[in-house]
């Protein structure tokens, strides 16, 4: 009973504090024996001094009075055996410093040295949980930098800094193969960067220690060459790994540049420019740019698609002006010394890489003036032979491989004729260049995608401001060289190329019409739209750069032009019509109506629907690709929404081609009554949709058995309905108290239903009953990537037996019958949408209206 008369400590006391502290200050070596009261003692006092910063200040007086942080370093100085003491002390530091909340608090616990003394004390860091107890040290004390605590930590002489043992000792690690510990020392030279000390600015962008800068865009060069590795094995080997190695890879790209870009964002002028000029000496020009044109035989070299991604993510992320404008007047270059190549040849993948439609007459090329139609007999106007390949003024040839190529020439040759993912990229990068701010308006102009808004509101001012002939320039499509010619901001930044690379860059063509480099461009997306083997999506893609090229005007495009958009028109117009005829005609308008309005959306959008890096991920195979399957109603409904996809997009092109504003909806006629003498008429139908267990006459109907279990034959009569653009197979049980009137059991789509009797069993009729609906109009079963969650679908088969070889093929005419009333019908409501009128008035009063919002 005596230990009644002992009283306990309150654990949270300012008695226990003083236990602990004392009790630390006897202890003179750390041994097996008394380490873990050592441990249990550091994370107490941990949890006194935070308790205490929050509720009595006298816990950190005591604190600093007893001199805590110089016993924290003896301790650590004689437990050098041990490896949970120093773990114990750096998880200690980093609790205190986290949660200290006073100011007072903190300049004690940073001044006497004692904390740089544990930054720079030899850890063993062989050990992994060490070691990242050590960068949470680290880490914890850049998140109370400022101005005035940072000068606790830095030695100065004459005002300058000359040792930082924070800085230094992280940098050590920014490359360690751990991402969490790369994390944590970036956020940790966030935090010193944007304290804004002018003297520790000066420390940081000084050798030796502009290497970490160095390093940094080196590091970020070989994530760059593994992301070209993970999408080339990824092409090879397409599965949902693929897409998930992928998009990790692109993760970490993205993750770099933002961190590039919250370094400049510092306001470190010497950091920013040596993150611009490490990243075009040792990423833009050696690799990315090389790329776009030629195959590097001894430097390691990326594919295009990559480099296109990265030039997209590069402009998007990093908000350089200098950066920005130099790698966009870089494009229209091709300075042989942007990386020290010996041997090189045309990258096959690239420039060599002619997809099927190059050698159709749309796209083999020739040139002729286009001075009747364009009204300038400067403009170089792009149109294909097959027989001739040649170069002249504004000319882009893209199949002599002698001839050499700029950036922005080998974007053009992509879209004109590259497969589907590098058309993609080279769109991503126009559109990229198009929205980046902080390009000169007269480098984009000079690659030709400067939008006509902006090109009007830039003749408009200079008629203002009295210069050149403005009133000439405001009101005349024609545009002299000299007046339309590129600035001296394009001079500029070909003058900062020189200085890079060594030598002259300029290409001849520079130095002509920007106007021609416009056609260039309207002619190249001209030609992508008269392509049959680019996806719906990359092509609407293509709509929405040209929506932002010409927003309201017609005048770029040329009578060739017009020609080749009605020709593409026309070909789509015969693939709609098959469609009425197919397999989900019932849902062709549907369709329609739904991509139409998704395609205005699409093209008319602020920005493009998609992120860039999906040029990256390898694409979803269609069902109509495979041959297996090509004979389904999946693959039928793919290519039907591909082809409705495409045939709104060329409808809109023709809209805006004839300068109007694109319809909310598409013309598209109403339906007629039920004709009187129908079958679905005479079988009493008057609502637009049949259920099952409605009511209905069966004049019509033919007897008829089906099992649609083994061993298990049922008797049905069968009818075939068809109301508009709807048509059923019905399958119904004849009422035995109401004759000639059923009740229905079954009801299938009659659209792609495909009648066919049997070969050996002439009273067999054999029937494929599709889906009523199918994933691409449901968009809760489709998935970022186009993968249907649900299984695939699979068509039913119907095998129906009739009494007699008559009856069977009575019900195969009857289901004929309705299949061609109901496609008759779906064409009759199209109609209007497949004629063209060429005839239109162009100056509408719809379009003055734009002329006048626009200025």
């Amino acid at each position: 009973m005596w230990f009644s008369f002992w009283r306990s400590r309150d654990r949270f006391s300012l008695d226990e504090l003083r236990f602990l502290i004392d009790q630390l200050i006897k202890i003179q070596v750390v041994n097996e024996v008394n380490k873990d009261f050592v441990v249990e003692a550091l994370r107490s006092i941990a949890e006194l001094i935070t308790y205490g910063d929050q509720h009595d200040t006298a816990y950190f007086e005591f604190f600093m009075e007893k001199q805590v942080m110089g016993e924290f370093v003896r301790i650590l100085k004689i437990s050098s055996k041990t490896l949970f003491v120093p773990l114990q002390l750096l998880q200690t530091m980093s609790i205190m410093i986290q949660n200290l909340e006073s100011d007072h608090s903190i300049y004690y616990m940073f001044s006497n040295e004692h904390v740089n003394y544990l930054i720079t004390y030899p850890f063993d860091f062989r050990n992994e949980e060490l070691l990242s107890y050590y960068i949470s040290f680290l880490r914890a004390i850049s998140g109370k930098l400022n101005r005035d605590t940072i000068s606790l930590l830095v030695k100065t002489e004459s005002d300058d800094v000359v040792e930082f043992p924070l800085y230094v000792e992280a940098i050590r690690f920014a490359f360690h193969e751990e991402s969490m510990i790369r994390t944590a020392v970036r956020a940790l030279t966030l935090n010193v960067y944007h304290v804004g000390d002018d003297a520790v600015n000066r420390f940081v962008s000084k050798a030796p220690h502009t290497d970490y800068f160095l390093n940094l865009i080196k590091f970020f060069q070989e994530r760059c060459i593994r992301l070209d590795s993970v999408v080339l094995n990824a092409s090879k080997n397409l599965s949902m790994e693929s897409t998930s190695s992928i998009l990790s890879a692109v993760d970490e790209i993205e993750d770099n540049l933002y961190y590039f870009s919250d370094v400049v964002s510092a306001g470190i002028p010497d950091v920013g420019r040596l993150i611009m000029d490490n990243v075009l000496r040792l990423l833009i020009f050696p690799v990315i740019l090389p790329s776009l044109r030629i195959e590097a035989v001894k430097e390691p070299s990326l594919g295009a698609v990559t480099s296109l991604y990265l030039i997209c993510c590069i402009l998007r992320i990093l908000k350089i002006k200098d950066l920005a404008n130099t790698v966009a007047a870089a494009l229209l270059c091709y300075p042989e010394t942007f990386s020290e190549i010996s041997e090189a040849k045309l990258n096959g993948n690239m420039l060599g890489h002619a997809s099927p439609d190059a050698a159709t007459p749309n796209t083999d090329k020739i040139y002729h003036s286009a001075e009747s139609d364009a009204g300038s007999s400067e403009v170089a106007t792009l149109i294909y032979s097959s027989s001739q390949n040649h170069r002249q003024c504004g000319v882009l040839d893209h199949n002599c491989a002698s001839t050499k190529f700029a950036p922005r020439e080998a974007l053009l040759s992509f879209v004109a004729s590259g497969d589907d993912v590098q058309v993609s990229g080279s769109l991503n990068v126009l559109a990229t260049l198009l929205q980046t701010k902080e390009l000169d308006e007269s480098i984009i102009d000079a690659l030709g995608i400067l939008p006509q808004r902006k090109q009007h509101k830039k003749k408009l001012l200079q008629a203002l401001v009295g210069e050149d002939s403005g009133e000439e320039q405001l009101f005349s499509s024609k545009s002299n060289g000299a007046r339309d010619g590129v600035s001296g901001e394009l001079d500029i930044y070909l003058q900062k190329l020189k200085e890079y690379v060594g030598t002259p860059c300029a290409n001849p063509e520079v130095g002509v019409s920007p106007r021609v480099h416009r056609f260039q461009v309207l002619d190249s997306l001209v030609n992508l739209f008269c392509r049959s083997n680019i996806s719906a999506e990359t092509l609407w893609d293509g709509g929405w750069l040209l929506r932002q090229l010409l927003p309201y005007s017609e005048a770029e495009f040329n009578c060739h032009h017009l020609r080749q958009l009605e020709d593409s028109f026309h070909h789509c117009t015969n693939r709609v019509l098959e469609e009425a005829k197919g397999t989900w005609s019932d849902l062709l308008l549907t369709v329609i109506c739904d991509e139409w309005r998704k395609c205005k959306r699409a093209i008319e959008a602020a920005s493009p629907r998609k992120d860039p890096k999906c040029m990256l991920l390898p694409p979803s195979k269609l069902a109509s690709a495979d041959h297996a399957a090509c004979e389904s109603s999946f693959a039928a409904g793919e290519r039907m929404c591909e082809t409705v996809k495409v045939f709104a997009l060329l409808h809109h092109l023709h809209t805006f081609s004839l300068g109007r504003v694109l319809p909310d909806q598409p013309p598209i006629s109403s339906a007629v009554d039920i004709p009187e003498k129908s079958r679905a008429k005479n079988a009493g139908l008057n609502l637009p949709e049949l259920k099952t267990n409605a009511e209905i006459n069966m004049v019509d109907a033919v007897p008829c058995r089906i099992a649609f279990e083994r061993g298990k034959e049922r008797h049905f009569h069968l009818l075939a309905l068809s109301i508009g653009s709807s048509g059923w197979l019905v399958l119904a049980e004849e009422l035995p108290m109401k004759p000639r009137r059923g009740v229905v059991r079954v009801v299938a789509p009659l659209s792609g239903c495909s009648p066919r009797i049997d070969d050996k069993h002439t009273r067999w009729l054999h029937l494929r009953i599709r889906p009523s609906s199918f994933p691409f109009i449901d968009t809760e079963k489709y998935t970022a990537h186009g993968k249907v969650k649900s299984k695939a679908l699979v068509d039913g088969r119907w095998t129906l037996a009739f009494r007699g070889e008559e009856a069977c093929k009575y019900a195969q005419s009857m289901i004929l019958e309705e299949i061609k009333l109901q496609s008759d019908e779906v064409e009759r409501c199209i109609q209007p949408l497949l004629e063209l009128d060429r005839s239109l008035d162009r100056s509408s009063p719809t379009r003055s209206m734009e002329d006048d919002n626009s200025a």
